[in-house]
């Protein structure tokens, strides 16, 4: 390490002692890290979060609000100057609007501050005044997540077990078939590596929208200023017997060492390794849709991504010590509006046995994890219809594409999630015992009175999870 790098990281660590002081004996800050897989609607949960902890009349189930010791909620300047802001007041307006529509995805990092002003509880209620508590969200791409799995990965393990795992998936046969034209032990050529690179980054595109979870290097598919960079320019190869000095495989192995220094490393020491508390947002009807193969990729990546969450308790001194570790982590299985109340049991099921290995880990670890089913925003009114003799529990909602109105039965999840689990361990192509369908709803228009937030499903409750025991 040279002399510029220690002392940057010595800078990094008083300045960061000097927060924790601040912290603890002033106002305290919750970093409450946003992260999810494509589709699982970050962008929605952090605006229906803040308006609803702005407009508490819908949080009943969030302690502090339903007991009136939230005194006010404020959005002030964020204390990191070079992350964007979160674009909250857009963002409500898209949900909120005549026509609604649901905001851009994220594309970027970007973080908001919400203070709130609480009134204590309990026996010191009488004896001090009210306090603010700072919430810092942070909200980064889900394609950035999977990313901070390649620290502990070198370039031929990662290859290995990525080919391994897409040999079998229709979306990587041009791939695959571009992969046998390149001899990997050749001399490097700057057209083979492009060549290869295109063609992966084509496969991640198609993957992800089949439904697969693990597409990796997620700058792959938001490359920003990085676009026709080396560092984006490799693509997993089968290490060769022999790897000759100035080989292809080679410079593609370089390339992915400076992707995980240049590009993984400076995210996950700036941003990912100071977070309090963590929401991983999942698409499980969505991956269930797509079919076992997608479940079973997603269970995978689930359990990957909890190596970089450093999960466990955050005492003062500990802190101060070694640095942050993420306390709790909720599991949440987004857009439960698609399914009438009575499979949302199911629904959560499904998600805990999903996150069952990476629970195991952060509960080991000192953490408190949870999961459920959750809807930031409620797009949908629940209908029962009859068809063909039988009852089905049912939503209405308006579709996004046409925008027209239509009832919808997603199918009814199993009890046991072990019927959903064990064909997608077992790679089957498809469900054997019926389909699980999924419609793409429109946010629906609103009529909201003074002091509510939009419409949710548990959002208070994963509020009171995440954040209740420092209110």
């Amino acid at each position: 390490m040279i002399l510029g790098d220690i002392a940057d990281a010595l800078t990094r660590g008083v300045e960061e002692v000097g927060d924790q002081l601040s912290e603890a004996f002033l106002e305290p800050v919750i970093r409450l890290g946003v992260t999810g897989l494509a589709r699982s609607g970050k962008t929605v949960f952090i605006t229906s979060l803040i308006a609803n902890l702005i407009d508490r009349g819908r949080m009943g189930q969030l302690a502090a609000a339903a007991e009136g010791r939230i005194l006010a909620a404020f959005l002030q300047p964020q204390p990191d100057d070079t992350v964007p802001r979160f674009d909250y007041e857009a963002h409500l307006a898209a949900l909120t609007s005549r026509t609604p529509h649901w905001p851009e995805s994220t594309r970027r990092i970007s973080e908001l501050r919400l203070s709130l002003r609480v009134r204590p509880a309990g026996l010191l209620a009488g004896l001090r005044g009210p306090r603010t508590l700072h919430l810092d969200i942070v909200d980064y791409p889900g394609e950035w997540l999977l990313d901070l799995a390649l620290l502990d990965r070198d370039f031929a393990e990662w290859s290995e077990t990525t080919l391994r795992r897409i040999e079998a998936r229709p979306e990587a046969a041009a791939y695959l078939a571009a992969l046998r034209s390149v001899d990997a032990a050749a001399p490097f050529e700057e057209g083979a590596a492009q060549g290869l690179a295109r063609a992966w980054t084509a496969y991640l595109q198609a993957a992800r929208a089949a439904g697969y979870s693990d597409c990796t290097p997620g700058r792959f598919l938001l490359p920003g200023d990085l676009e026709g960079s080396p560092v984006l320019t490799f693509a997993p190869v089968p290490r060769p017997e022999r790897v000759p000095r100035g080989a292809l495989w080679r410079e593609l192995e370089r390339r992915f060492e400076a992707y995980r220094r240049q590009v993984v490393k400076p995210f996950f020491r700036d941003h990912f390794a100071r977070i309090d508390r963590q929401v991983v947002l999942v698409d499980v009807m969505g991956a269930i849709h797509a079919g076992p193969r997608a479940v079973e990729d997603m269970r995978r990546a689930l359990a990957d991504i909890l190596v970089a969450f450093r999960p466990g308790t955050n005492p003062f001194l500990a802190r101060l010590l070694r640095g942050r570790r993420v306390e709790k982590i909720l599991f949440a299985a987004t857009k439960a509006d698609y399914l009438h109340h009575s499979q949302h049991a199911r629904l959560t099921a499904i998600t805990e046995a999903l996150v069952s290995d990476a629970r195991a880990r952060a509960d080991f670890a000192g953490a408190e994890t949870a999961a459920m089913s959750i809807a930031a925003l409620r797009a949908t009114v629940e209908e029962t219809i009859t068809h063909e003799g039988r009852r089905l529990d049912c939503v209405r909602g308006r579709l996004s594409t046409t925008g027209r109105e239509a009832v919808f039965w997603a199918g009814e999840l199993p009890e046991d999630p072990r019927l959903i689990l064990e064909p997608a361990r077992a790679g089957e192509a498809r469900w054997l015992d019926g389909d699980f369908g999924i419609m793409d709803f429109a946010p629906a228009p609103l009529t909201l009175r003074p002091g509510e937030g939009p419409p949710h499903i548990r959002l208070d409750r994963a509020a009171q999870f995440l954040i209740g025991d420092r209110l």
